[in-house]
């Protein structure tokens, strides 16, 4: 895994794609789950169960179930200890799997090779139409089968595949996503039923 990987547009994408292709590789799936909460006191935001705050997703954030196997590759949503190479957007690869800790070796970059050791931490987010700051203790990783473009942004790999099952909707989306291999011939596109996609320029702003 290291130097590939598929970029698409949204996050809701790659988290289908990524569940999709942890479940037909090989091993055991273990589940983590992570322990919801809010940090207003009021009565409104009391009266929140954790069912529904188990179900937010959002960009940044672990997810609430964390499916993992030794081998898959997972990237870092946080900045943990940048002198050991552990930033957000880090790729690493599943060494070993516990309740409270999780073993990965870094693939790419200055520290490639390393091996480190995730815990568990607690991330908050704020979201304008919630009355509430939620607080999730989680893991701070995601599967990385698959990676938005955004996130991929500065990067480059030796082998890149672009999943488009919709159109790219913003200004330079295509051109990062076909700039993240040095070479033409590894950069591999899939627009599914033969549908066609739009390089998103805004004239105006290169005037």
């Amino acid at each position: 895994m290291d130097g590939r990987a598929i970029l698409t547009t949204k996050n809701t994408i790659m988290n289908s794609l990524n569940t999709q292709i942890v479940e037909v590789v090989s091993g055991q799936e273990h589940i983590f789950l992570s322990t919801n909460s809010v940090e207003t006191k009021d009565d409104q935001a009391m009266a929140i169960g954790t069912e529904f705050l188990n179900t937010i997703i959002l960009a940044g954030m672990p997810p609430h179930r964390l499916a993992l196997k030794v081998g898959v590759p997972v990237m870092l949503l946080r900045n943990l200890d940048a002198t050991s190479g552990l930033r957000n957007g880090t790729r690493l690869i599943i060494s070993c799997l516990a309740r409270r800790l999780i073993v990965a070796q870094i693939i790419g970059g200055a520290h490639a090779g390393n091996i480190v050791n995730i815990p568990r931490i607690t991330t908050t987010t704020n979201h304008l139409k919630w009355p509430f700051t939620l607080q999730r203790r989680q893991f701070p990783l995601q599967l990385a089968f698959v990676m938005t473009i955004n996130k991929a942004q500065g990067q480059t790999m030796k082998t890149v595949g672009i999943f488009l099952p919709e159109l790219v909707f913003t200004h330079g989306q295509l051109y990062v996503a076909l700039s993240r291999a040095t070479r033409v011939n590894d950069i591999f596109v899939f627009c599914p039923n033969g549908r066609t996609t739009t390089n998103v320029i805004y004239t105006e702003l290169l005037q």
